[in-house]
């Protein structure tokens, strides 16, 4: 099996990085692995243990506490999972999947019986917004209410913007390794300052990670004609991944149970503080 990570070496910075952000979460996070067809998946759980599940998945080529972080306000009333995807930079196995097929669905199927989960909430953003779409086709029944947040797997940006925004300045980067060059093949996916370890993250993601470059394939209403669990989608008007000016019209024609749509003005992919304080609040008026 090919290593996702370019060098050993890498691979430790990033698992250090990673347990750096997770100590920085304010709610106590446990490590759990459990056995999936695919390989051994790492789950972080934390919240009352009590209170009812709540699934959190992360972003693309991200280590699982950034994201994490966004949602860990609703640890006080839900009991959150937090995978790590698996062959995705973490502490889950390296094998990777293929996502144009029913293969990641499968692997959360797989590790919700592990967790002894019939059915729970989930969260999906980014990438993981497109694992999320996958379960809706392959096993909906799993899902009681899903919140798909800047997702995948329902349409995306031009290629044009996405090669002159993102790609070509990556390219520089890889050529011209400056923290100028850096932050030029990033800026696009943020509308605020970037944080200095989410900087270090993203550095150590571009240095280190063989990245996936492949997203989830796209549903169709066939696909989804037996999801009925009640559905959020958040979007960002200025997200160069996944606008808001083509996922919501896609998502008006494949979804029959979507009840709300949050578009984010002047926003980008990922979220600043005062975006996260909106979509918390909405995501708890949702699951109520």
């Amino acid at each position: 099996m090919k290593s996702i990570y370019k060098s050993p070496l890498g691979k430790e910075k990033i698992l250090h990085i990673y347990d750096k952000l997770q100590s920085r979460l304010d709610t106590k996070f446990e490590s759990r692995y459990v056995d999936t067809r695919f390989g051994k998946t790492h789950i972080l759980v934390g919240g009352d243990e009590t209170a009812p599940p709540l699934i959190c998945f992360h972003g693309g080529n991200v280590v699982n506490p950034i994201t994490l972080k966004w949602f860990e306000p609703l640890s006080k009333i839900y009991r959150i999972f937090a995978p790590d995807t698996i062959g995705h930079p973490g502490k889950s196995d390296e094998i990777r999947l293929n996502p144009k097929t029913n293969e990641y669905a499968e692997w959360v199927c797989d590790f919700m019986d592990g967790l002894g989960l019939a059915k729970a909430k989930f969260i999906g953003p980014s990438y993981g917004g497109g694992i999320l779409i996958r379960l809706a086709a392959y096993a909906p029944e799993r899902i009681e209410k899903a919140v798909f947040l800047v997702p995948s797997g329902i349409a995306g940006g031009k290629m044009m913007g996405m090669m002159r925004k993102i790609l070509i300045p990556l390219a520089v980067y890889k050529v011209i390794s400056t923290d100028r060059n850096l932050y030029k093949a990033c800026a696009a996916m943020f509308d605020d300052e970037i944080h200095e370890d989410l900087l270090l993250q993203i550095q150590y993601i571009y240095d280190y990670v063989r990245l996936e470059t492949v997203f989830p394939k796209y549903a169709t209403k066939e696909e989804l004609m037996a999801y009925t669990a009640p559905s959020l989608l958040i979007v960002a008007d200025q997200d160069i991944f996944f606008p808001a000016e083509q996922v919501v019209p896609r998502s008006k024609e494949i979804f029959n149970h979507l009840q709300k749509i949050i578009v984010l003005e002047n926003a980008s992919h990922f979220q600043n503080n005062r975006n996260l304080e909106t979509i918390i609040k909405e995501i708890e008026n949702f699951f109520k």
